[in-house]
């Protein structure tokens, strides 16, 4: 059966994947972030995973304020680059695997779930800059990838509790699926940053740091799903809510997880950049 080997979360800040389409990365203000995933580039180049479930959000991109679905996956072949305004980012599309993808949908729908079936989209910076970070800059990324899209741009976005329960779900659904597959999970935006208003530029690295440490824990996960939008908006900025879809990612790891690999780094254009590598120990 397929299983979910291990969960990723990382920062999509839109600047790293401009700093690595132009060339910056060895300059002295870009170097210590992507230092940070060296290890992780190796590691996964040895894992091979087949199928990586990308929860991101999307940013204006294929969603506008036209029709905001909650929970969205794509379910399609190939994904284009999206263009943001300033073209789309010269990286490989993005393969689906809509034979998972469709067996998630059924299955988290069954699970009393309301998942947005997605069969054309473009993605943004949100899913290309985490490709980017864990695997440089390849002709063909070397994977498939199944798209999971979360709305936390426009409120009301979900609860924590709600994001954990659907990781919990896709866990099943992966379970349940007959082929042999090795999978990851990976969780991608945050950590605290504000891009607008008396407070942009906002990063509160105290509590960034006490997120990645109840991330790494073995639990229920009772602390990281009981937290309100309130403290993530008041705490670490209003794009920090992006954190609740690294919970989508631990909650599909089960309460028994070994942390593998751990980074933090400020500031990457007014933002704090997190990163974990989680492998489920159940």
């Amino acid at each position: 059966m397929a299983r979910i080997t291990a969960g990723v979360a990382t920062s999509h800040v839109p600047a790293i994947g401009a700093a690595m389409d132009l060339g910056k990365t060895a300059e002295p203000y870009w170097q210590p972030l992507f230092a940070g995933y060296d290890w992780s580039r190796q590691w996964i180049a040895q894992e091979k995973p087949d199928v990586v479930i990308l929860v991101y959000n999307d940013h204006a991109s294929a969603f506008d304020m036209k029709i905001i679905p909650t929970f969205a996956i794509g379910c399609g072949e190939r994904y284009r680059p999206a263009d943001e305004g300033w073209g789309p980012r010269p990286v490989p599309d993005v393969i689906g695997e809509p034979d998972l993808a469709w067996h998630i949908a059924q299955s988290l729908i069954l699970d009393e779930f309301d998942m947005t079936i997605i069969n054309e989209m473009d993605v943004d910076h949100g899913l290309t800059v985490p490709l980017s970070l864990m695997f440089g800059q390849p002709d063909a990324w070397p994977c498939r990838v199944i798209p999971v899209a979360v709305n936390v741009v426009t409120y009301p976005p979900p609860s924590g509790n709600r994001c954990w329960r659907l990781g919990e779900a896709i866990a099943r659904a992966v379970e349940s699926f007959p082929e042999d597959l090795n999978v990851q999970i990976w969780g991608t935006g945050g950590m605290s940053h504000q891009l607008q208003g008396p407070r942009a530029g906002l990063i509160n690295a105290e509590w960034d740091n006490r997120f990645l440490d109840l991330m790494s824990q073995s639990d229920d996960g009772e602390a990281l799903r009981a937290i309100e939008h309130i403290e993530y908006l008041r705490e670490t900025g209003s794009e920090g809510i992006e954190m609740v879809m690294w919970l989508i990612m631990r909650g599909a790891l089960g309460d028994k997880v070994r942390p593998l690999h751990r980074h933090y780094h400020v500031p990457a254009s007014n933002t704090a950049v997190g990163h974990l590598v989680l492998e489920p120990t159940d």
